[in-house]
């Protein structure tokens, strides 16, 4: 009997049936991981406020924050550690508390044992301040000042505190225009000027009174841009003075009092006294700063808008090379070469080429594309800047490439698979109609399996937009002060480098210098990464089936 079921292929379709569920509730799961947590770090927690005991029972600490985690442990462990437990217990609770305070204690989180904790509270007074530098401040509010004079203090503060933390905020987008914007553009173009210089330098076909006349000019100009650089300098010292004169003053938890300029502060909240409302609104301004802000504190806080603007120009150029290159190197596989043994080597070297590491690409565009092609092409037309390299340095162009060459096996693959599905009765029915071999491939063939080669495009896009090994080496940096699409001719700067989702979650998890207070955007990061992917996939596969419709309907 059992035999027999075996002999019927039942058991093989239950199991590949339950392999195929635990793969999707492993997949679904995971999704649902990285969504809670990424998701689950924007929300405002609860400040809360407990009083620690120390193994002495003589020294009280005053403890201020939120609770990130909360885990049983091994009571072994905590007295290796050098924390005295009760001989008889044998698992410890312990809360793992952001503390903030960075400049003033060294630490931003610490854990605490839980058995020698005071029963929570959650003061409505306590503030939590996100500030450009040092991290979060936990605190109680005392007074804010006006250029050192006390303008409003205790309860009336809280009034005030959102006013002047909005006007300084306006000041700071000013002194980031004139310093960015304003001041970049003048220093962009005295750069220019330095090497209209040095071109002019090294033309030998120039008489000596033409340089010169070019020198005097380039000398003018010069002058001209730095007076216009006193002027914003000038300018952007009075703007910066004013962002000094607002300021707050708290106290710690354990009772120090310390000025912290409304400069430093981006956003303050008072936890303990929002409601439901007032946190949605809250989730919300964060979760948009995260989206469309700028890192900063060595990428542990602010937003990833550089990295996700890399990944999306990255695949869209990576798309527009890959597409062509992969199309027509299948066309001419399946259409034109004699199917002999080059062609099926040539075939096998393709399949081949799908299974080598994504590092390989990487050294071989740092080689290639970076050192020799980048190299030659700023010897041939940017002399004038060397030896600091223009194209011959890692940057978007090369990242693109290289990602080109990565997905080039999967696009051929697939686009030959689509032409070999054709029907060898339509291609007679076009010749015999009259249609030449060409006239059939481009107006019949290849439409027709336009939906195959989106589907590689899918698959490539899926592979290139999650790789970081390669890029790590031809384009790809920690931090990338300007975006590759600006205002500036010409526009798209293909030889900046980029930011990129995928480096950014490496480099937040596994180099950050605060790994506790990166690991929630680790989660965030690759959230966004995951969705953004999927966007893109979408976007694809939605083309792909409008293409297969119509040309389903053409045919019929």
């Amino acid at each position: 009997m059992i035999r027999k079921w075996f002999k019927s292929g039942d058991p093989w379709i239950w199991l590949i049936g339950g392999a195929v569920t635990i793969s999707v509730i492993m997949v679904i799961g995971l999704l649902l991981m990285i969504g809670v947590r990424g998701l689950g770090h924007f929300w405002q927690p609860p400040i809360v406020e407990a009083t620690f005991t120390s193994d002495s029972a003589d020294e009280q600490r005053n403890v201020l924050g939120t609770i990130r985690s909360l885990e049983t442990v091994s009571a072994q462990s905590v007295r290796e550690s050098g924390v005295s437990v009760p001989p008889a217990q044998n698992f410890v609770d312990r809360y793992l508390f952001k503390l903030g305070n960075r400049d003033l204690t060294g630490q931003d989180f610490e854990w605490f044992i839980a058995d020698r904790l005071s029963d929570f509270r959650y003061p409505l007074d306590a503030i939590q301040l996100q500030r450009r530098e040092w991290g979060d401040f936990f605190g109680y509010l005392e007074a804010i000042l006006e250029d050192g004079e006390v303008v409003a203090e205790g309860e009336a503060a809280f009034d005030v505190l959102a006013e002047r933390l909005a006007r300084t905020s306006e000041i700071m987008r000013q002194i980031n225009h004139i310093e960015r914007y304003e001041i970049g553009d003048i220093n962009k173009k005295i750069e220019a000027q330095r090497l209209e210089r040095r071109r002019v330098e090294l033309a030998n076909n120039l008489a000596p009174e033409e340089k010169s006349r070019r020198f005097a000019e380039i000398e003018s100009n010069v002058a001209q841009l730095n007076a216009e650089y006193d002027v914003l300098f000038t300018e952007l010292r009075a703007v910066r003075d004013r962002s000094l004169r607002d300021a707050l003053v708290a106290r710690t938890p354990d009772g120090r009092t310390v000025t912290i300029p409304f400069a430093n502060v981006v956003r303050a909240t008072r936890a303990n006294a929002m409601d439901t409302g007032e946190k949605l609104v809250e989730y919300g301004a964060r979760f948009w700063e995260f989206l469309s802000e700028y890192p900063r504190e060595a990428n542990t806080e602010g937003g990833i808008l550089p990295a996700i603007f890399g990944t999306v120009m990255m695949v869209m150029i990576m798309s527009i090379v890959v597409t062509p290159f992969g199309v027509l190197a299948a066309i001419y596989l399946r259409e034109y070469a004699s199917q002999g043994p080059i062609t099926r080597m040539v075939r096998i070297s393709v399949n081949n080429l799908a299974g080598v590491p994504s590092i390989v690409f990487g050294v071989f565009g740092l080689g290639f594309f970076v050192y020799f092609l980048g190299g030659n092409i700023d010897r041939w037309f940017y002399p004038e800047a060397l030896p600091a390299p223009t194209f011959g340095s890692p940057g978007l162009i090369w990242a693109s490439l290289t990602l080109a060459l990565l997905t080039l096996p999967v696009v051929i693959v697939s686009t030959e698979e689509g032409l070999t599905r054709i029907p060898k009765a339509m291609r007679e029915g076009s010749l015999a109609l009259g249609a030449t071999k060409s006239e059939t491939l481009w107006k019949v063939i290849v439409p027709v399996s336009t939906p195959a080669m989106m589907t590689g495009l899918i698959l490539a896009v899926a592979r290139a937009a999650g790789e970081v090994a390669p890029l790590m080496l031809v384009g790809v940096v920690k931090l990338a002060p300007n975006l590759p699409v600006d205002g500036e001719f010409p526009f798209v700067h293909l030889e900046r480098r980029i930011m990129h989702l995928g480096f950014h979650i490496y480099d937040v998890g596994f180099q950050s210098p605060n790994v506790e207070a990166g690991r929630p955007l680790v989660y965030a990061t690759a959230l966004i990464l995951v969705l953004l992917i999927l966007l893109l996939n979408l976007t694809a596969i939605a083309i792909r089936n409008r293409l297969r419709e119509r040309y389903k309907s053409d045919s019929d």
